[in-house]
């Protein structure tokens, strides 16, 4: 008979395995030596171990799901029972229960986990519910469209949830999606309508415009250009492609008209320059008239100078002002000479100025006599304001005394 710690081999060949619950039979062995037996059966018990620790390595550092591990651990656990092999098998026993928990554990965690990413999902697909319902409000149709696929694309990276949760959450941002969709398509529907109808309206503007780029009447035509331009701005845009061929032809038949009344307008310019120049000489030559010396030669000379000035034409607007009022000043000189030398002639206004001027000097005359008496007599008040009346007849005969200078002294 051979024996070991963990087991041992009978005369009749039968091995047998020490357990806590006493020996267990092994089987038996007859081709050999009793030695042999227990080592073969140990090499058994040794590739046990090695499976165990291998699935406990897989347990703990691989994604092995709990099901499989389970599978595995009661294979192994179905080899140590039958009793197979000879080594501590309740060890073993020990190995594969502390695994059992291991796995049990781990199932746990999984399973709270995968409670708390599906509770996250929903969360998370809530508030994509949300923004996609605001969303379907919006009137930025394009980035309103792109963050909508953007959300899309963001939904199908998240796990799903129980069936009704999902579908029920889906419901609400698809719903979400159709009415943003429905209302851009009604938007867009609308603006085409809006630009077809700007389109109408411009062909005809574009029409009247052609129409008149070869009219001469430029006042007129160039107030009308400005109108039909308010209009354009006023009637929107139409489709890119008919925008931009109508603005080309609209703005080409305001280019030929431009053109031609800037044509018009350099040579009328060019010409009322030299007017300007005529007309500056004529200035010049009236102005030599004043100081009037012979009113009635200055009076035939401007009236020569004038009748010129007339013929010449326009002049441009912004000397205008300038150039006649040169021409207006010797005309108002000359009108003062005659009007001084009517004074200077008139027997009339002569003897009514003299007339005038002898009242004055009576009253002043009296006013000077009157304050020496009340100075004489102390009534210095008196005298005083009759010296402040005296000043103003003073002053009125002065000026009498000038205008009667005028008529010859």
């Amino acid at each position: 008979m051979s024996s070991d710690p963990w087991g041992r081999v009978d005369e009749t060949g039968t091995v047998y395995v020490r357990t806590a619950d006493g020996e267990q039979v092994v089987g038996s062995w007859q081709a050999g030596s009793p030695e042999e037996a227990l080592a073969y059966f140990e090499r058994k018990y040794e590739g046990i171990v090695v499976e165990i620790g291998l699935l406990e390595r897989r347990v703990k550092t691989t994604d092995l799901s709990a099901k499989d591990a389970t599978t595995a651990i009661e294979h192994l656990r179905g080899q140590v029972d039958e009793h197979h092999a000879v080594g501590d098998l309740d060890a073993l026993r020990k190995r594969l229960d502390a695994l059992v928990a291991t796995v049990d554990a781990r199932r746990e965690e999984r399973k709270a986990q995968k409670a708390k990413q599906t509770d996250e999902a929903k969360h998370a697909k809530e508030a994509l519910v949300v923004e996609a319902e605001e969303l379907a409000q919006s009137e930025q149709w394009r980035s309103a469209g792109e963050r909508l696929r953007a959300l899309v694309d963001t939904w199908k990276g998240l796990p799903r949830l129980d069936r009704k949760s999902d579908d029920e959450l889906w419901h609400r941002f698809s719903h979400a999606r159709s009415a943003f969709s429905k209302r851009r398509k009604a938007h867009f529907a609308s603006l085409d309508a809006q630009r077809e109808e700007a389109r109408k309206v411009k062909e005809k503007l574009v029409v009247e415009a052609e129409a008149l780029s070869g009219s001469t009447d430029w006042g007129t035509t160039a107030a009308r250009y400005r109108d039909l331009m308010t209009d354009w701005k006023a009637a929107g845009r139409a489709q890119r492609e008919a925008e931009d061929d109508l603005w080309e032809r609209f703005r080409g038949a305001q280019d030929v008209f431009f053109a031609a009344r800037s044509g018009v307008f350099a040579e009328r310019d060019a010409e009322q320059g030299e007017n300007l120049k005529l007309k500056e000489e004529i200035a010049l030559e009236a102005e030599k008239l004043v100081p009037v010396k012979d009113l009635k030669a200055a009076r035939a000379a401007f009236r020569s100078l004038n009748e010129r000035w007339e013929a010449i034409g326009h002049v441009p607007r912004d000397a205008r002002p300038k150039v006649e009022g040169r021409m207006q000043a010797v005309e108002r000189a000359l009108q003062e000479a005659e009007e001084s030398e009517w004074r200077r002639t008139n027997p009339e206004a002569r003897a009514r100025a003299a007339g005038l001027t002898g009242q004055l000097q009576a009253a002043v005359d009296k006013l000077r006599t009157q304050i020496d008496s009340a100075r004489a007599s102390g009534n210095n008040s008196r005298a005083d304001k009759l010296a402040r009346e005296l000043e103003g007849r003073q002053a009125l005969l002065d000026q009498a005394l000038k205008g009667l200078e005028e008529f010859g002294g």
